[in-house]
């Protein structure tokens, strides 16, 4: 007995600040495909209240919460059966049980920190908003600290296990083009061409 097919969940993963929203966007586009972003089902308690203690002991993603998350991939695969991909934003690639086991390939996008806080900093001025702008100062305290130590080590960490890799800088466009060409030819997705 045959059973449905399925749109395959492809994540992409990477630092904050690398891109991945701007090419899960423009690729669902281009392949008509819904998308799930690991942002949008964050809260206050998604992460551990100290990040510098969580990466002494560890770095362990196993502790970083997001219950909606997974429900959210679920409902986008049931509600777009004819999609080829689904397309989410999980920073932590395969390193979570519970999202791990929905997700049939990992993207990581391996970009320059120094390129990735450049973006954070500039998303956060193009805000506008005076409380996202007036905490800059802490958050590059922080990131001097130990966030870019977390941003090293979680990326590791999913390199370990991801099935490609995005570590050159290019366009949107180009880098867009680059993974749609494997998403099209790489035997695990495993759907046609246009």
């Amino acid at each position: 007995m045959k059973t449905a097919r399925q749109p395959k969940v492809i994540a992409f993963s990477g630092a904050s600040g690398c891109g991945k929203t701007t090419l899960i966007k423009k690729l669902a586009a281009q392949f008509k495909c819904p998308y799930v972003l690991f942002d949008d089902h964050a809260n206050q308690n998604t992460y551990p209240q100290d990040m510098k203690t969580w990466l002494e002991q560890g770095a362990d993603v196993t502790l970083i919460s997001s219950p909606t998350f997974a429900p959210a991939i679920n409902a986008a695969k049931t509600n777009n059966p004819t999609a080829p991909f689904v397309f989410i934003e999980e920073p932590f690639g395969k390193q979570r049980p519970d999202i791990a086991e929905l997700i049939d390939n990992v993207i990581l996008l391996d970009v320059p920190l120094s390129l990735c806080l450049a973006r954070i900093i500039k998303r956060r001025l193009a805000s506008g908003e005076q409380s996202s702008i007036a905490q800059l100062p802490d958050y590059l305290d922080r990131y001097e600290s130990h966030l870019r130590e977390v941003y090293l080590t979680v990326v590791n960490q999913v390199r370990l296990d991801c099935d490609f890799v995005l570590d050159e800088l290019c366009s949107v466009g180009d880098s867009a083009d680059r993974i749609a060409v494997w998403l099209r030819t790489s035997k695990s997705p495993l759907v046609n061409p246009d």
